[in-house]
Order: structure tokens, then C-alpha cells, then sequence
């Protein structure tokens, strides 16, 4: 899956003439559950990488007039009650996937036994199912893309607004249905005109390490959502399916800040419309940036628009990750995925051509035969992926595959919903799936290079 943020809040009692709030944004710590290591002994599929946490960086910008930290815990996972008693923030934030959906209900519960609060949760489970915040000690759900709903939620509170009506925003009544007023999010909601707090993490900075290939990482958003609508993929629920990209001057802004060599562009989908990416490859040439980039981009948009890969191969692109998912016509078809086969197939052609490197993402299927598992790492090897990326097709909730799943899924404890458990019977033996799944990833880490 692609990378994105929200957050879960917890804010106190305030005097509401201050003009300046203690602000907390948390990064909850890794949580995921493995199937199988627990069951079967099996270590070697674990995948940690420790980004910088964007979103909350963008969101810290957003609110200069107030008094903001984050507290990164994938780096530092036990510094949560150290950061409440020095701080004492009046408002706590925490952002959560869904494998850490639980964990953020209990750093939330550890909060507000420590300091009297209100807690407000957002994130990309929130958008998805925002009914599982919907209890204590939780008052608010932020849904969407939170960068500007998140920053008139705290200025409503800081007026003494106990009830504000934020589009976007819900506030909590466990054990009824939730009121939510949906949000119809537009370019104002990048909030672009501040820049991320790039300086709040700077102690964590050494943390960010793609370490398999010792590359030290940047994080850039250039544009939000994603105008297709794979049916595991839950980016769409952020923008209400809309697409929308950042202004040229504040990506290259943006950009700028960061010392990190490599640059890595955490959209869904950095070419989406590709007008804008050869604008911003042209503005990032007149700057005179020198860096390299990774981004995402679709293979039909690599075989559409050679000419837009190799303006960014000539101002620094060093690799491209791309979702071919699948090997195969009817998988990729019953995945939504509006691609083929034989373009994926192009695509790569293409992309060794220009001698950029390639990032796939691969999606094994909990029923696949060991035929399968064979087919698919002969291809990589073949096709000679650079950095080949396996997962397993999980039903998330709030996606299309979740609601044609539904009755399947066996492990609903969201802690094992990392993308690397199957939550749904296997088609072989579960020890068996489990071995050919962490052989391919054995293989693939081997031979990465990027």
C-alpha cells in the first residue's frame, strides 16, 4: 500500500483566551502481529522501514501560531509518558494505519489517564471505518485527507467551541450511529502554504534509513489521492476518490529543506496527471536541484509517456515503484486494477531502456497454488524487478475487497493487518503458503538493488 496520515487527538482543559496551544503529534510505534513467526517460527518476513512521519510534519506546519512537538515512537517506542510529563501538551495527536488502529486506542487511554483531555482520532483507518473510534476514551475522528479539517478543529476548540461543526470531522457517541459531515475536499485541503516542520524530527533524522540499501530517505507529497480505484487499495477514501496536485513552488520549497540525497515522492500516484509532473520536472531543472528521486507511477502511464520518464531520468529519478500486483489478465481484473498483462510487460521494457531502476509491488493472492508462487518469482527474476515487493491481498476495511471478502475473513484482530498475514484461508497449507511467501522475499531481498 501507499503511504498516508492522519491523526488521533487528545485535548484539555484550556483556558480559551490563550492564543497558543501545546500541541503533541504522535507517531504510534510498530505493532503489527505475524502470523507466521507466531505460528511457525518464521522471522524472516518481517519488513521495518522507519520513515519520517509526513503527515504529521505537514500538519505541525499548518499550525505555526501554536506550540507544536512530535513524538516519532517507530524511533523511540518508549517515550510517550516522558513526552507528557515534559511537555504536558494540551492537545495530544496520533496517527495510525490500520494494523496500528488498536495500539493508537491504547497510547490514547495511556493519555488521558495522564492529563485531562479530549481525544480526537483520525488516520487512514479513520477514513476507512471511522465507526471503530467510535468509543471511549475517543471524542473526535477527523475523516479524510485531515491537513486543513485538523487545523479548523483546533482553532475552533481554542475559540471555546465545544461543539464545532467541522466538515470532515465527527465528534464521538459511542454506542449510537456517528453525524459526520462530509467533507468536499479540494486544493485548499493540501494546506501547501506552510511548510512541513521538516525540523521537528531532525533528532530522529538518522533513523530514516532504507537500510537494505543504505539509502538515506526525504520525504515530499506532490499530490494527494489517486483517480483510479483498485479494489484493495484504500487511498481513495483520503480525497472522496478525488486527485489533487500541490502547487509547483511549494514541491520544490518543499524540497529544498531537506538535505537527505534521495527524495522520495510519497504519493499514490506521482504522475497522475502528467502535465503537472513534466512541470515539476522542469521547475525542479531551473532550480538547479540536484538530488535523486523515487516516485510512483502506473505502467500504462511509463508506455503512454516515455518522454515524461526520461525528463526525469535527466534531472535525477533513480528508481520508479510501480504496482503491477499481479502476473496475469483475470487476477488483475478482479483486482480493479484497469491494466494489463502485456502493459505491465512493456513497461518494463521501457524502463530498462532508460536504465531506471524498478520498485514492484507484487500482491500474492491467500489462495495461491505453488505453481503460483513459482511462476511468480521466475517472472521476477526474468523481468529482473530490481526491488521486488510481495505482499498479501488483505481485505482493509473500508475497500471495495473488504465488502466482496467479508464473510471469508477469519482473523479479524487488526493487528495482523500489516499486508504480510493472510486473514483469510489459504489455499495451501498455511505452514506451506507461509514458506514459499517468505522464500520469494528471501530471494527478492538478495538481489535488490536500486
Amino acid at each position: 500500500m501507499r503511504f498516508a496520515c492522519i491523526v488521533a487527538f487528545h485535548y484539555g482543559a484550556l483556558n480559551h483566551q490563550a492564543l497558543i496551544m501545546r500541541i503533541l503529534l504522535v507517531n504510534p510505534p510498530n505493532c503489527g502481529r505475524s502470523i507466521p513467526e507466531e505460528r511457525y517460527g518464521i522471522t524472516s518476513i518481517k519488513q521495518i522501514f522507519r520513515g519520517e512521519p509526513l503527515g504529521l510534519e505537514v500538519l505541525a506546519g499548518n499550525l505555526a501560531d501554536h506550540d507544536v512537538r512530535i513524538l516519532d515512537m517507530k524511533a523511540d517506542p518508549t517515550s510517550l509518558q516522558e513526552a507528557l510529563s515534559s511537555f504536558a501538551p494540551d492537545l495530544i495527536g496520533l496517527t495510525a494505519m490500520t494494523c496500528e488502529a488498536q495500539t493508537v486506542l491504547k497510547l490514547a487511554t495511556e493519555a488521558s489517564q495522564s492529563l485531562p483531555a479530549t481525544i480526537v482520532v483520525g488516520g487512514v483507518h479513520a477514513s476507512a471505518d471511522p465507526q471503530f473510534f467510535n468509543r471511549e476514551p475517543v471524542d473526535w475522528i477527523v475523516v479524510g485527507l485531515g491537513k486543513q479539517s485538523f487545523r479548523e478543529l483546533v482553532s475552533a476548540l481554542d475559540r471555546g467551541d465545544a461543539t464545532p461543526c467541522v466538515p470532515g470531522v465527527t465528534k464521538t457517541q459511542p454506542g449510537a450511529p456517528l453525524m459526520l459531515t462530509p467533507r468536499a475536499f479540494g486544493p485548499g485541503d493540501l494546506a501547501e502554504e506552510k511548510a512541513p516542520r521538516y525540523d521537528l524530527v531532525e533528532s530522529y533524522r538518522p533513523h530514516y534509513t532504507l537500510k537494505t540499501l543504505g539509502l538515506q530517505l526525504g520525504f515530499v507529497t506532490s499530490a494527494a489521492g489517486c483517480p483510479y480505484d483498485c479494489s484493495f487499495c484504500s487511498v481513495s477514501t483520503l480525497t472522496n476518490e478525488r486527485y489533487l496536485t500541490a502547487g509547483i513552488a511549494s514541491v520544490i520549497r518543499d524540497i529544498q529543506q531537506l538535505e537527505a540525497p534521495v527524495i522520495r515522492l510519497v504519493d499514490a500516484n506521482t504522475f497522475g496527471n502528467p502535465r503537472h509532473a513534466m512541470q515539476l520536472a522542469e521547475a525542479i531543472q531551473e532550480a538547479g536541484i540536484e538530488k535523486q528521486f523515487l516516485v510512483d507511477v502506473r505502467s500504462d502511464t511509463v508506455v503512454r509517456h516515455p518522454d515524461l520518464l526520461k525528463c526525469w531520468k535527466d534531472i535525477g529519478l533513480r528508481a520508479v515503484v510501480i504496482g503491477f500486483e499481479e502476473i496475469e489478465d483475470t487476477a488483475l481484473g478482479l483486482m480493479n486494477k484497469e491494466n494489463n498483462a502485456s502493459t505491465n510487460l512493456k513497461a518494463i521494457d521501457v524502463l530498462h531502456r532508460m536504465e531506471l531502476s524498478i520498485v514492484g509491488d507484487f500482491i500474492i493472492s491467500p489462495d495461491y497454488t505453488e505453481l503460483q508462487f513459482v511462476e511468480l518469482g521466475d517472472f521476477v527474476r526474468e523481468q529482473q524487478i530490481d526491488l521486488p515487493m510481495h505482499t498479501i491481498l488483505t481485505p482493509l476495511p473500508g475497500t471495495q475487497l473488504y465488502k466482496q471478502m467479508q464473510k471469508q475473513i477469519t482473523v479479524h484482530d487488526l493487528d495482523y493487518y500489516t499486508l504480510t498475514n493472510a486473514v483469510v484461508p489459504t489455499g495451501l497449507d498455511e505452514e506451506a503458503f507461509y514458506q514459499h511467501y517468505a522464500a520469494l522475499l528471501s530471494e527478492g531481498h538478495q538481489s535488490a538493488k536500486v
